[in-house]
C-alpha cells in the first residue's frame, strides 16, 4: 500500500454503489482518503439510550428499527415518516417530516446509529428528524462506551453509499498498515518549527483520532497552513514565470487616454483615474502585466477597461506603420458579453474602431458596412478571418474566445470579467494565444476578503476601485419577514406606479417535488411569476428569465425589459452578473438565506445603475439568529469589501463553499480568516521561490505543486 494506491484495490469487495459514491466525493486514492478530514467531532458522552431522555436533549443512540411507515400529519397533511426505534433499554418514536422516502431507506429490522434532538408531543418524547448511519448491529458502533470513558468521534461528510463510520474504519486500516511510518513531509522542518506545527504523520493521527481537543486543533492548524502555503508557492512560481516572458510595450499613452475619457458623459472618480494610471504604467514595462481589478458593483470597471483598451488599440505593432494591437475581452455569460459589446460601441463610436462579438449563438461586428451607425450579424468564419488578419482590434466574447479556431495577429491585452467563474486552464488558454504573452487584467465585482485575494490571486497585482460615481445613492436594504410581506408589496406598487421596473429573484426555476429526497421548499420562478400576476400585480406586465431558456429567448426577454415592455422580471440569479437596466430601481430576493452574502450583494447591484434611489427587499422565512445576523450585515456594511470580511467572520467552518467557488477546501478557508497565517505562508513561499525558482533543493514541494496545479485547473 502507498499513497497512490487505489481505494478499490485496498478494499477489493466494494459494491458498485460505494465505488460510485467515493468517486462522487473525490476519494480515489489512499492519499485522498487520508486528506478527507472530519467535519466535526462527536463526543462519547453524547451517546445515550432510549431510557430517561428529556425534551431538548441532543442524543446519539444505537438502535434497531422495530416499526416504520410513511404517513401524513392529520392537521396539515404534511408527508412524513414515523418509526419505533428499539435498543437494549427500551424504545422511542422517531419522526421525519416531509421525508416519506425514509421508510424505504430504513426497512424494519435495520440497525443504525441515530442522532438528533428530543421533542415532545402529548407529553411523550420523540426523536425529531434524526440523522442516521446504518450499522451491523446495536453494539457495532465506532466506540464502545464502556471501554472508552471519553473520546472524540470523527464525523465525516457523507454521501449516499458512504457513511462516516465506513470512512473512519477505512482510515484506521491505513494507519495499521504502517504506511504512515514511510510518509514524507513536504513542508521543510525549519518552517514547521518556526510556526510550532506538528509533522505530517502526527497531524494525520491527531486529525482522524484525537485523544484531546488540542490535538485536533493543532492538526487542523497544520493542514490549514499547508494548503495556503502550497497555493502561495504555486502562485509565486507562476508570477515569476510570467515576469520572465516578453510582452508588448505600450508607451506614452497617458495624455491621449486622458483626452479619450474627457468624451465620457460622466466624470471619472479619483479611484478610476488611479486604476487607469497603474495599468498604463504596467504596459510600459515590457513584461506581461498580471493585475486584478476589484471593484464594487457600479464602481465603473468597464470605463477603466475601455480606457486601457483605447491605449492598446491606438498602438501600432512593432515595426509596422499599419494595423493595431488587439484586445480579447472575455465575459462569463452571453447577456453580459452583448452588453459589453454595446457599451464599447458607445465608448469607441467616434473613432470608427472595428469591434467584434463572438458567442455560441452567433457573431456580430461594429460598424456595419451598410449602416456605419450600428452593428450587423456576420458569419463566424468571416469574423475569425478578420480577427486573424488583425482587422478587428477589439473582440468581445464568452468562452468561445478560447477555442482553437480563434486566432489573433497581435493579441496584446486580455481582459477577463468575473474571472473566478472561469477555470485556471481557461484563463491560461486565452493568454497563450500568441508567442508573446499578452497583458492580463482580471476584473471582479464579487466581494473578496483581502486574505482570500492574497491567496487565490497571489500571482496578480491588486487594484481596488473603492469609490462610487458622484451622486450614486446607496441601495436601501430591508429584511422582510413573513408578517411584513403585505407592506413590502405596497412599496413595490409605489415604484411601479412611478414608472419604475423591478426584479424578483427566486432560488429555483420549477416547483420542487415534495416526495423527492432532500427537497428544498423554496419559491420557484415559474410559480412565483404566475402568483404575482394573478394575485398581486394583475395590471402589470410580468415575465421570467432563467438559465434553461435558449439564448435567443433570454436576449428577447432582456430587450423587452430594457425597453420597458416588461414591468416585473422574475428570474433566478442568472441576472447576478452585468445586467444593466437603469430604470429598474427595486430588487426583491426570495429565500435569501439560500444565497451567500457575496451573491446577494451582486444581485443588489442590479439596481445600482442610476442616481435614482434604489431599494432591495430581502424576503426570508428563517428564524435562525445566525442567518438573520448574516442578512443584517447587508444593511450595515458600507461596501462590498467590508461585507466580504463580515461574511468570513460570520460563517463557520464548512459554510464558506470554498471548494465550490475558489478551489480551496473548508479547512483552507479556516486559514483565510487568519491574516497572520496567510501572510506567513506567503512570505515563506516567496522566499523559497526567490532562492530556488526551479525547486532543485525542494523535490517534494515540486512534486506536490504538480498535483496542486492539476487540482486548480
Amino acid at each position: 500500500m502507498n499513497l497512490n494506491s487505489k481505494i478499490e484495490d485496498i478494499f477489493p469487495r466494494l459494491p458498485d454503489s460505494r465505488k460510485k459514491a467515493l468517486k462522487k466525493i473525490g476519494l480515489n486514492t489512499v492519499e485522498d482518503l487520508l486528506y478527507y478530514f472530519p467535519a466535526r467531532y462527536g463526543d462519547t458522552e453524547e451517546i445515550k439510550n432510549t431510557k430517561n431522555v428529556q425534551k431538548g436533549d441532543k442524543i446519539i443512540i444505537y438502535a434497531r428499527v422495530k416499526k416504520i411507515k410513511p404517513t401524513k400529519a392529520y392537521y396539515k397533511k404534511i408527508t412524513m415518516t414515523e418509526a419505533v426505534l428499539e435498543d437494549s433499554e427500551g424504545s422511542i418514536q422517531a419522526v421525519w417530516f416531509r421525508q416519506p422516502y425514509i421508510a424505504k431507506m430504513l426497512p424494519e429490522g435495520t440497525y443504525a446509529k441515530f442522532s438528533g434532538t428530543i421533542s415532545e408531543r402529548k407529553g411523550k418524547p420523540y426523536l425529531a428528524n434524526p440523522e442516521y448511519e446504518i450499522t451491523e448491529s446495536i453494539t457495532s458502533g465506532i466506540f464502545n462506551k464502556e471501554t472508552d470513558n471519553h473520546f472524540f468521534i470523527p464525523v465525516y461528510p457523507e454521501s449516499k453509499g458512504v457513511t462516516s463510520q465506513w470512512i473512519y474504519h477505512s482510515i484506521q486500516k491505513v494507519f495499521t498498515s504502517g504506511l504512515l511510518d514511510n510518509i514524507e513531509d513536504a513542508i521543510p522542518e525549519d518552517i514547521l518549527k518556526k510556526y510550532s506545527l506538528p509533522k505530517l504523520k502526527t497531524s494525520l493521527i491527531w486529525i482522524h483520532s484525537p485523544k484531546k481537543q488540542s490535538d485536533a486543533l493543532s492538526a487542523r492548524k497544520r493542514f490549514a497552513f499547508e494548503e495556503i502555503f502550497f497555493i502561495q508557492l504555486l502562485r509565486q512560481k507562476q508570477k515569476r514565470e510570467s515576469l520572465e516572458k516578453p510582452s508588448f510595450k505600450i508607451e506614452n499613452k497617458k495624455d491621449s487616454a486622458k483626452k479619450f475619457t474627457e468624451k465620457f458623459p460622466f466624470k471619472l472618480t479619483k479611484s478610476q483615474e488611479k486604476s487607469i494610471d497603474q495599468i498604463l504604467s504596467d504596459f510600459e514595462k515590457g513584461n506581461a502585466m498580471s493585475r486584478l481589478l476589484e471593484g464594487d458593483v457600479g464602481s465603473g470597471k468597464t470605463a477603466v477597461a475601455a480606457t486601457t483598451v483605447y491605449a492598446v488599440t491606438t498602438t501600432k505593432p512593432n515595426g509596422s506603420n499599419a494595423g493595431a494591437l488587439q484586445t480579447a475581452y472575455m465575459a462569463p455569460t452571453e447577456i453580459l458579453a452583448k452588453q459589453l459589446f454595446e457599451s464599447f460601441i458607445q465608448y469607441f463610436y467616434h473613432l470608427n474602431v472595428q469591434i467584434g462579438l463572438i458567442t455560441s449563438s452567433g457573431c456580430k461586428k461594429f460598424p456595419s458596412k451598410t449602416n456605419p451607425e450600428t452593428w450587423t450579424d456576420i458569419s463566424r468564419s468571416q469574423l475569425l478571418k478578420w480577427t486573424a488578419n488583425g482587422e478587428i482590434p477589439i473582440l468581445i466574447g464568452t468562452h468561445s474566445l478560447i477555442q482553437k479556431s480563434v486566432e489573433f495577429k497581435n493579441l496584446a491585452y486580455v481582459i477577463i470579467d468575473e474571472q473566478h467563474r472561469f477555470g485556471t486552464k481557461q484563463r491560461r488558454d486565452i493568454t497563450k494565444k500568441d508567442e508573446r504573452i499578452p497583458h492580463l487584467l482580471s476584473m471582479t465585482a464579487t466581494p473578496i476578503p483581502r486574505t482570500l485575494a492574497l491567496t487565490i490571486y497571489g500571482d496578480l497585482d491588486l487594484t481596488l476601485l473603492d469609490e462610487m460615481p458622484k451622486g450614486r445613492k446607496p441601495v436601501i436594504t430591508e429584511i422582510v419577514t413573513p408578517e411584513r410581506r403585505k407592506t413590502a408589496y405596497e412599496e413595490m406598487r409605489k415604484e411601479l406606479q412611478a414608472g419604475r421596473q423591478l426584479y424578483v429573484i427566486c432560488p429555483r426555476i420549477d416547483e420542487p417535488d415534495p416526495d423527492k429526497a432532500n427537497t428544498l421548499n423554496v419559491k420557484s420562478v415559474k410559480t412565483e411569476a404566475k402568483r404575482l400576476k394573478e394575485e398581486i400585480f394583475p395590471e402589470y406586465e410580468i415575465d421570467i428569465l432563467h438559465s434553461k431558456m435558449k439564448p435567443k429567448e433570454k436576449e428577447e426577454t432582456m430587450r423587452q425589459f430594457e425597453e420597458k415592455e416588461i414591468d416585473i422580471l422574475v428570474s433566478t440569479s442568472v441576472v447576478e452578473v452585468g445586467v444593466n437596466v437603469p430604470n429598474a430601481t427595486m430588487i426583491v430576493i426570495e429565500g435569501a438565506e439560500r444565497f451567500g452574502l457575496a451573491q446577494l450583494h451582486q444581485l443588489r447591484g442590479r439596481v445600482l445603475r442610476s442616481n435614482t434611489q434604489a431599494y432591495c427587499f430581502i424576503f426570508s422565512d428563517t428564524k435562525s439568529e445566525q442567518t438573520l445576523n448574516r442578512l443584517n450585515a447587508l444593511k450595515t456594511a458600507e461596501n462590498g469589501f467590508k461585507l466580504a470580511e463580515a461574511d468570513l467572520e460570520l460563517r463557520g467552518s464548512g459554510e464558506l463553499s470554498g471548494k465550490k467557488q475558489w478551489g480551496i477546501s473548508d479547512i483552507g478557508m479556516e486559514a483565510i480568516k487568519n491574516i497572520k497565517m496567510v501572510e506567513s505562508a506567503r512570505n515563506e513561499a516567496k522566499e523559497i521561490i526567490e532562492k530556488d525558482p526551479e525547486l532543485k533543493k525542494y523535490l517534494l514541494i515540486k512534486e506536490r505543486l504538480k498535483k496542486i496545479e492539476v487540482h486548480f485547473e
